[in-house]
């Protein structure tokens, strides 16, 4: 009993979830459309959101996936499912002929009411049809309608599709949502409006009514209210698509008086044209050269006061390439800024290669209104984005109402064409005085510094060292220089530098960008005390040298360049560290191994004292040396290799100096060797003045040699030579030294002379007052000719100052041993001289 039991609750369970799963028959709906009023009601699929059953139309019990309801009709139906708003949607055309009859003109209603139509996503279509000499003008009440991109979708469901009619091509004018500016749209020859409604919406009015107008001449007119601060975005028809051959399009701006507005360019592209020519025309308030024509790249009109209209002209377009013309521009319209009354003269007729741009700092997307900064150059050209270039003078002011929200970015370029021109030149890298005085924060300032490829190298010196910005020591300063190569497609990155390290100098091979970027207003001031030169060097081929003191108060860090992406295949860097006599640096690496795999070639790091020029030379595949001192300046060079991808090579070491100390061992050796070589020395000089005392002492007396044959005029010139032989001193004669009188002391001991001295005879020097100095005693003067005035000169050749003459050796029986008192010249008496 218990089991028959069971099985009935399971079998009425079962029934009971069969049931469940069932869907039930949706409630009956009834459509009846008037007869005569041209509207079709179309219930069809829509698309799917999610996968599901199949869910079909019920109509006279026949399951069907579409219904059409004409004029005149009246239809019940039903759906299979619950959720029919997931499958189908419904939509409602109105044909209206304003050709053969009447226009209905007013406000458009909503037929039939929403309240008879199911629960489904529903279009509201009003194809009206008019003759081309007819303008019609839809007019749309509060809230006024905004533009979007197609494909966009509005906040809260409710999209207005807008469309018009060139002969029998549709063009599409935009797709609109709530909330926006655009209040009245005219258009020629027809117009197509389509209201779509999500299902859950219970709006009831179309929102818009149709007016008659006179022909407008154009394809559309777009009119667009401000009545307070706001922007807009607009686009010209068929957006993104091309804009309609050889058309016209205007848009008119209503501007309360005490606003201003902007207009400026977010996205445009020109045809190719074969006849006119595409163009931008402003009908300004206040402007005596109405219109005021632009080209769709030129700067844009700004800081307007009142109402102003903008038209866009198409032109004849070629039919072979046509292009696609379209525009997307925005209108700001705000208070005006108190700096839009100020001007500012930017002067850039000094500079050349150089450009300055002030543009809007990036922000992050909001909903809520924020107004615009605009640059307006010479009043009113004015966009949000100004470029000014070098070689002339520019006038600009700012509406904006946050000056913060603005940046400005410039660009040097400083290059060297001619070698000879360049060698050793350098140029100051500083940011012109009148920039500086704009009230817009500078961002970047950049120099590209150009060389001739191979041939010459640049040398950048800062005013005041600088620091390389790494982790371990950051750059807290107000700006900083980033210095990376600007030769093409060479990814190569020096480092970021700030003032107040122990870098003086910078070498690299190649072409740079430096580039000045700012962190804080006070940069300003900063900028003063910094400066950097850049000069022109021979070329070197190594991607760059740094030379550094370190300070004896903290660590100096120092890396590779590319830190974050690893250094190039094949480059080599070199630090040129300077160590005071005082001191001694500790060079310390931050890991044990680089971590880097080579593909090809190998890569290393030399270390060489300067001084000693002693090497050591380092595997970095390896593990690199323990911290090292250094009592002397030295070079630590680093080269790479081709490495494996992922495994680069990326170094950070530091340099710390300390007092240098020496040890007493090497003290005591120096001091006892020291006094050792100075007792040595004392020595040796005692032994010499002895020695020379001891010569002085058995030295003979000084002996002079009286010549009285001396000829005192120059042979073969007589009487040039005036005085006589008594009244001048050419018979005085320079003291001989006795080693050349006692010539017989040069013998050796074999007895044998050795080779005869020879002197040159120089005149005496010393005083020569009335009295000649005192001549040798009688028996050592030599038995002489005298010369009477009479007698002629003999013929003897001329005989100069610097003769070399010979000094006799006495012969050998003259001498006896170790008697020096017997005189080296003979001891005979002389001859008389004849008178």
């Amino acid at each position: 009993m218990a089991g028959l039991n069971c099985g009935i609750t399971i079998a009425l369970l079962g029934v009971l979830l069969l049931n469940g799963a069932l869907p039930p028959l949706g409630v009956a709906s009834e459509i009846a459309v008037p007869h005569g009023s041209g509207i079709t009601v179309l219930i069809k699929p829509g698309t799917p959101t999610l996968p599901a059953k199949a869910c079909y139309i019920v109509v006279f019990k026949k399951h069907v996936t579409t219904l059409s309801i004409k004029s005149g009709e009246r239809t019940v139906f039903s759906f299979s499912c619950q959720d029919p708003e997931n499958h189908f949607v419904v939509e409602i055309q109105k044909n209206i002929d304003c050709m053969s009859g009447p226009c209905p003109f007013g406000e458009v209603q909503l037929q039939p009411s929403p309240s008879v139509l199911p629960a489904l996503n529903r279009t509201f279509i009003w194809d009206v049809k008019a003759h081309k000499s007819i303008g019609l003008e839809l007019q749309f009440s509060k809230p006024r309608l905004r533009q979007i991109e197609p494909g966009e979708s509005c906040p809260d469901g409710v999209t207005h599709s807008i469309s018009g009619r060139i002969d029998t091509t549709m063009v599409r004018i935009g797709t609109f949502c709530s909330n926006g500016t655009v209040s009245r749209i005219k258009m020629q020859e027809g117009v197509k409006m389509a209201l779509h409604l999500p299902w859950f919406h219970d709006r009831n009015i179309s929102g818009f009514s149709i007016a008659n107008r006179s022909s407008i001449k154009r394809l559309c007119i777009i009119e667009s209210v401000f009545e307070g601060e706001g922007s807009a975005t607009l686009m010209s028809a068929n957006y993104p698509d091309g804009f309609p051959e050889d058309e016209l399009m205007t848009w008119q701006f209503v501007i309360p008086g005490h606003l201003r507005a902007s207009v400026s360019f977010l996205n445009f592209n020109n045809s190719n044209c074969e006849k006119k020519e595409e163009r931008v025309e402003y009908y300004i308030p206040g402007s005596t050269t109405n219109p005021e024509v632009f080209k769709l790249e030129d700067k844009q009109p700004g800081n307007m006061a009142g109402n102003f209209n903008l038209s866009l002209q198409g032109c004849d377009q070629d039919a072979q390439s046509p292009g696609i013309f379209r525009l997307q521009f925005q209108v700001l319209v705000q208070h005006p800024q108190n700096e839009s009354n100020k001007t500012y003269v930017v002067d850039l007729s000094d500079e050349r290669a150089m450009s300055l741009t002030i543009e809007p700092k990036p922000i992050r997307l909001s909903r809520k209104f924020v107004p615009a900064c605009y640059v307006c150059l010479e009043t009113w050209f004015c966009n949000t984005t100004l470029t000014l270039t070098s070689g002339s003078k520019h006038k600009i002011s700012f509406l904006c109402n946050d000056l913060t929200r603005l940046q400005m970015n410039a660009e040097k370029t400083i290059s060297c064409t001619d070698r000879r021109y360049c060698h050793k030149k350098s140029y100051p890298l500083q940011v012109p005085s009148n920039i500086l005085q704009l009230p817009v924060q500078l961002h970047n300032f950049s120099w590209k510094l150009l060389v001739p490829k191979d041939s010459l190298s640049l040398v950048l010196v800062p005013v005041q060292k600088l620091q390389q910005h790494t982790y371990e020591r950051a750059c807290n300063t107000s700006f900083r220089y980033l210095v990376a190569s600007a030769v093409p497609s060479q990814d190569l990155y020096f480092g970021s530098f700030c003032s107040g390290g122990s870098i003086e100098q910078i070498q690299v091979k190649q072409n740079i960008s430096v580039t000045l970027r700012t962190f804080a207003p006070s940069y300003q001031q900063d900028i003063s005390r910094q400066g950097l030169t850049v000069s022109f060097r021979p070329y070197f081929t190594e991607e760059a040298v740094f030379t550094v003191t370190p300070d004896v108060k903290s660590k100096v860090y120092l890396r590779t360049p590319n830190w974050d992406r690893g250094l190039p295949s094949l480059a080599s860097v070199s630090w040129n560290i300077s160590v005071p006599r005082d001191q001694v640096a500790c060079l310390t690496f931050l890991k044990e191994r680089t971590g880097l795999v080579c593909q090809t070639g190998r890569a290393f790091m030399i270390i060489q004292e300067q001084r000693m020029r002693a090497e050591e030379i380092f595997s970095l595949e390896e593990v690199l040396p323990k911290p090292r001192f250094h009592h002397h300046s030295f070079w630590v060079n680093i080269s790479n290799c081709s490495p494996v991808s992922g495994k680069q090579l990326d170094m950070l070491f530091w340099v710390l100096l300390s007092p240098r100390t020496t040890d007493m061992t090497v003290i005591i050796i120096a001091v006892v060797g020291g006094g050792a070589l100075l007792m040595f020395a004392l020595g040796l000089i005692i032994c010499l003045v002895k020695k020379k005392k001891k010569k002085e002492i058995n030295k003979g007396p000084a002996v002079g040699i009286y010549n009285g044959n001396v000829n005192t005029q120059m042979p073969m010139q007589s009487k040039k030579f005036q005085k006589r032989r008594k009244d001048n001193d050419s018979h005085v004669y320079a003291v001989i030294d006795d080693t050349m009188v006692y010539g017989h002391l040069l013998q050796d001991s074999n007895g044998s002379f050795v080779q005869p001295e020879v002197d040159t005879y120089r005149p005496f020097q010393g005083p020569t007052g009335d009295c000649p100095p005192s001549p040798p005693p009688i028996g050592f003067r030599a038995p002489t000719a005298k010369l009477t005035t009479d007698e002629p000169p003999p013929d003897i050749p001329p005989e100069s100052e610097s003769e070399p003459y010979t000094f006799s050796h006495p012969n050998k029986e003259n001498v006896s041993n170790g008697n020096t008192d017997i005189p080296l010249l003979d001891a005979h008496k002389p001859a008389e001289p004849g008178e």
